[in-house]
């Protein structure tokens, strides 16, 4: 497939477009297997809270299996998607929005899980099956031979890419190709014309080479909100540091510094083995109609992340118990992906 758009492109900023949110639900073909019944508790409360506020596309191996967990839920709020996968982290293997004279198109790009860590011969085909069942009606972009996450990047949309030079310089991705080759493909691709790359930043347990899901998120009005470290005596306090010495020094396409809003670091939270795992409140999804935040049983650290981001955006904040999902590494935005409903066919 040829890409025929015209150079007028951009990636839409996450809170822009009207949009249905894609999960994959955990199945015992998953690394959730050992823990499947708390996950799938977790699930069942993060699409009760976005279905108040949106539809949810359910990608599964078995939907008849899954249907009996959400039977409390209006069906009309529901669209399930039949297809194996070998995980849950959408956010990653979905289709990302790419909008070109206000038509919507479906950027699909190789998904090696993280740079060949894991299996991905399932999850990798998950937005074509898509594209080709005509659940999502918008033209796919073959974009197949570049590596690229969707949590590995942050757009403003209009023309501001951040995002972390450890993952997009990763030698198992894309290490064919330079940092200047990767921005001229993702300016000339995307239409990211200023990009703001970050060399620092570190979460303990994360192993997708740093996404920027993880650290610093792009808010409204020229405003970054990033997790902070105070505590010296944290592995973090360093790199974070250092990050927040980054953000201070970028500037917007005009010239002027970002707002930076600094969100708080979770308490430790430690896997069976005692290792630390990366539990983040910048892992958060913003519509046009919510925001949906990660919880970790930390009342005052919760509520505070919950009221800072809520004044940053200006919107109701859900909040869903996320200490399952990192577990497995992962938390809230890596489990979800916006489609937007003009790419989505749906009766």
């Amino acid at each position: 497939m040829t890409n025929n758009l015209a150079k007028n492109r951009r990636v839409p900023a996450e809170w822009e477009l009207p949009v249905a949110i894609m999960v994959a639900w955990p199945h015992m073909d998953t690394d959730w297997q050992h823990m499947l019944d708390n996950v799938q508790t977790c699930y069942v409360d993060l699409i009760t809270a976005i279905t108040k506020w949106h539809s949810v596309i359910i990608v599964a191996p078995d939907i008849d299996s899954v249907k009996p967990f959400l039977n409390h839920i209006d069906p009309k709020k529901l669209i399930y998607f039949q297809t194996q996968t070998n995980d849950t982290w959408t956010r990653d293997y979905g289709a990302i929005a790419v909008e070109d004279n206000n038509s919507i198109y479906a950027a699909d790009f190789c998904f090696n899980a993280w740079g060949m860590k894991f299996a991905a011969c399932f999850d990798n085909l998950v937005t074509q099956k898509m594209c080709d069942s005509g659940l999502i009606t918008s033209e796919r972009l073959n974009y197949r031979n570049f590596v690229l996450e969707g949590g590995s990047i942050e757009s403003d949309g209009q023309g501001t890419l951040l995002t972390t030079a450890e993952c997009l310089l990763s030698p198992n991705r894309n290490a064919t190709m330079s940092r200047q080759e990767i921005e001229e493909y993702l300016k000339s691709e995307l239409g990211f014309t200023h990009q703001l790359w970050l060399r620092h930043g570190y979460l303990a347990g994360d192993d997708t080479d740093n996404h920027i899901d993880t650290l610093a998120r792009i808010a409204p009005y020229n405003t970054i909100i990033y997790v902070g470290c105070n505590n010296p005596n944290d592995e973090h306090f360093n790199e974070l540091s250092l990050m927040k010495q980054e953000l201070m020094a970028f500037r917007t396409p005009q010239g002027d510094p970002y707002s930076l809003i600094e969100l708080p670091m979770p308490d430790p939270i430690f896997d069976n083995e005692g290792l630390r795992l990366p539990a983040t409140y910048a892992n958060y999804l913003v519509t046009p109609n919510a925001i949906f935040m990660p919880a970790y049983g930390q009342p005052q650290n919760d509520e505070l992340a919950a009221q800072i981001v809520q004044m940053a955006f200006g919107m109701p904040v859900e909040q869903i118990d996320c200490r399952p999902l990192i577990q497995q590494h992962g938390s809230l935005h890596c489990a979800t992906m916006q489609i937007p409903l003009k790419s989505l066919c749906i009766e």
